[in-house]
């Protein structure tokens, strides 16, 4: 899949190396069989289990399977890929969840797929027919807080929430994750819209877990967590919509509440409701400060998004060798 050409000089015959990071809690019914299936689709990859405070031995399984093993004591996916990121070094990075849910044997074509249009991220979306394995609620919950992400941000993702994707090294070390938990997917869709990386999409099967293994993820709870990061990701990096959007609702209250005050004055040149008079003025100061706030952050917005733009043109892009 990825093969040196043969006229090319010897420091650029360097295959490109892989790397596959599998962030695990309490999955030793299934890190065995996720290690063994990607060494056998990634023959050429390094394998990194990092473990997040199981009680169980999936470090020891993973180990056993010939994955590098490493801890995270920080609770929370986010808090591990973070680390992952930071730590490990490759050229291509597979991120992958250890509960066996994700097919394997669809990581040479996702690889494949960004090595052939240089993309920064493809991810794996999701398909499958069995309740089991997507339930109702968390397709719908999917479908509605991808299309959350594209009325913000401006571009449509069929699985905001895959833990499946594959990344090039300039996304991963230009990439300054803040989520902790379960929101670290919408976090990596952002990014990559925020900064208009090449990015695709790949459908993927999806299997229900083995038995015996059981979900970490809360539908309703980490729900609300995600829909959360997306309005916080939505008023850091799109300030002077979210302002002006706050300072419209608030200027839009303040007329309809003046008009009564205005008709009484036009009447009788009077305004008996002094209250409501210093309400309305308020709110439409309070309206004027949003919008300079927006005008004011979404400076700052640009130069943070320049400097993340400059870290992630100093590396360069995906290449086969």
């Amino acid at each position: 899949m990825i093969i040196p050409d043969p006229g090319a000089s010897a420091s650029a015959q360097a295959p490109l190396s892989l790397a596959v990071l599998v962030p695990c809690f309490n999955e030793a019914v299934a890190i065995g069989a996720v290690v063994a299936q990607f060494r056998a689709a990634l023959p050429q990859a390094r394998i990194y289990v990092y473990d997040n405070n199981s009680t169980d031995d999936t470090i020891a399984v993973a180990a056993r399977a010939g994955a590098v093993v490493g801890s995270v004591t920080r609770q929370g996916k986010g808090n591990v890929v973070r680390r992952m990121f930071a730590d490990i070094e490759a050229d291509i990075y597979v991120l992958v969840d250890g509960d066996a849910t994700y097919d394997a044997a669809s990581i040479p074509t996702m690889v494949d797929r960004l090595l052939d249009n240089q993309l920064d991220m493809v991810v794996g979306a999701r398909e499958s027919d069995e309740i089991a394995s997507y339930r109702r609620g968390h397709r719908l919950g999917n479908r509605l807080l991808s299309g959350c992400v594209a009325w913000l941000f401006g571009r449509e993702s069929s699985d905001l929430l895959s833990g499946y994707r594959v990344f090039s090294r300039r996304y991963v070390k230009s990439f300054p994750v803040f989520s902790e938990g379960f929101e670290i997917e919408t976090e990596l869709t952002v990014h990559a819209l925020d900064l208009r990386m090449p990015i695709a999409e790949i459908a993927t099967p999806y299997a229900a877990r083995p038995d015996g293994s059981v979900s970490k993820l809360s539908t309703y709870r980490d729900g609300w967590r995600i829909l959360g990061t997306i309005f916080r990701l939505f008023k850091a990096e799109r300030p002077l919509a979210f302002f002006s959007l706050l300072a419209a609702v608030l200027a839009l209250a303040a007329v309809v509440l003046s008009v009564p005050l205005f008709q009484t004055y036009l009447a009788t040149g009077l305004v008996p409701r002094i209250p409501t008079a210093v309400l309305v003025t308020g709110m439409m100061l309070m309206a004027m400060g949003f919008q300079l706030c927006g005008l004011v952050l979404d400076t700052v917005t640009r130069g943070r998004r320049e400097m993340k733009l400059l870290a992630y043109l100093a590396i360069p892009p995906p290449r086969r060798t």
